[in-house]
């Protein structure tokens, strides 16, 4: 890992909406200096499952996958973090250990900012405050969403509804592909199904024409489709 220029927080807002454009001249002030900025390469941890909370991350650049760790070692990926998105917050404000796993999938940029920081924020800025728990609530949200749908859709839904989930969150590259490389068994993570199910049900798809594989790549082309596939249930 490598220390990279000190990025101000305000070029990061202008960049993408993120939680800090609630704070005023002097809290960006106060950010800045707290903060600590690190480039990862992709593998890395940014943090693990269990270990003690000091501080948040936000991402700059790059994408970060966070899981939970299942008793046999297996992986279940429960979100991707990208620009502008903060990561390991809700440990700190409920002071307890991390209760994922961060790993890098793409090369990043993030900055810590420690706890103390997180808590003044949260106790001076109600704007600020107001949007960490409408942040939190749909997080909470999501993660009901989730429990659902592994409990009643087949896994042709839920790939499915992955897929379309990966489109909007990451968009298309220069190829018209989804703009985040994942293996077929962080795919098969992602959708809580194992990797031959997954294997089996893209090549499935690619035959009925809903999208293209090249390698890892993936290329959604009947989004109608597939978002019908995904509301089956």
């Amino acid at each position: 890992m490598k220390h990279r220029k000190h990025i101000e927080c305000t070029e990061c807002t202008l960049q993408t909406s993120t939680l800090f454009e609630q704070l005023n001249e002097e809290e960006y002030a106060l950010l800045n200096y707290d903060k600590n900025c690190q480039a990862y390469k992709r593998g890395d941890f940014i943090f693990h499952e269990g270990n003690h909370a000091t501080g948040f991350y936000c991402v700059n650049e790059g994408i970060i996958k966070l899981y939970k760790t299942g008793p046999e070692g297996r992986e279940q990926i429960i979100t991707f973090a990208k620009q502008g998105d903060i990561i390991g917050y809700r440990s700190v404000l409920s002071k307890e250990t991390f209760c994922t796993t961060a790993k890098v999938i793409t090369d990043a940029f993030l900055c810590f900012i420690p706890a103390t920081r997180l808590f003044k924020l949260v106790e001076t800025n109600t704007d600020f405050s107001l949007k960490l728990i409408q942040q939190a609530c749909k997080e909470l949200g999501d993660a009901n969403k989730y429990i659902t749908d592994i409990a009643q859709k087949t896994v042709k839904e839920r790939l499915a509804e992955v897929l379309l989930n990966l489109l909007e969150q990451f968009g298309r590259n220069e190829d018209d592909y989804l703009n985040i490389p994942l293996t077929r068994e962080e795919l098969a993570n992602l959708v809580g199904t194992a990797t031959e199910s997954v294997i089996r049900m893209l090549s499935q798809f690619k035959s009925q024409g809903l999208i293209e594989l090249k390698g890892r790549k993936i290329k959604v082309i009947k989004t109608n489709e597939l978002k019908m596939i995904s509301e089956q249930f």
